[in-house]
């Protein structure tokens, strides 16, 4: 027999018991050459789970400190360290409750500077305030039915009922709006 020959009938007789262990070594061989890239990758993988449960915990205590200001100002307006709180907390909800104060007290400085607000809600609402407290037509986004009602009501107290009608064609019949519109429509109709 030749050498070739007994590699092969070597090979051959090799046991299912033999080949798992030569493929833990091809495994532990493989394991030995990547061991930095395969422990840094389960690390990272801890360190993102971790970071992202880190994360959230932390806004949620944000959340829960702005609700609780919150809270306390619905109870006592004139609150400083509450009125702080919500502002350094949840700055969105400070807007939104300094635009429901600035409207109860008819606050036109202080609606007038929400108007600036990066919020365009906040600064389309407190636009639209201003000038119903003024008694001025605003375009609006959000309100743009109230506004293009009030800017015909406008006009018919100053006698330009073609701008009136031209104002109140462009509110749509299905808004909550259209009955008083139509209504409206129709007492401009008798005045011609």
């Amino acid at each position: 027999m030749s050498i070739k020959d007994d590699v092969n009938y070597v090979k051959k007789e090799l046991s299912g018991d033999e080949k798992v262990l030569e493929s833990a070594f091809k495994l532990e061989t493989l394991y030995k050459k990547h061991k930095l890239k395969l422990w840094g990758a389960v690390i990272a993988l801890i360190l993102f789970f971790a970071g992202t449960a880190v994360m959230n915990t932390m806004h949620e205590a944000k959340l829960v400190k702005a609700n609780e200001a919150f809270l306390t100002l619905q109870t006592n307006s004139e609150d400083a360290n509450a009125l702080k709180v919500l502002k350094e907390e949840n700055p969105a909800l400070f807007e939104l409750y300094s635009y429901a104060t600035a409207v109860k007290k008819q606050d036109i400085a202080a609606l007038e500077s929400l108007s600036k607000s990066s919020n365009s809600v906040i600064a389309d609402a407190s636009k639209y305030t201003v000038g119903v407290l003024n008694k001025k037509p605003v375009d609006s986004k959000l309100y743009k039915e109230f506004a293009l009602f009030e800017e015909a009501y406008v006009a018919i107290g100053a006698g330009d009922i073609k701008t009136a009608k031209d104002k109140l064609e462009l509110i749509d019949e299905r808004s909550p709006l259209g009955v008083i519109t139509n209504f409206l429509k129709h007492s401009t109709i008798k005045v011609n």
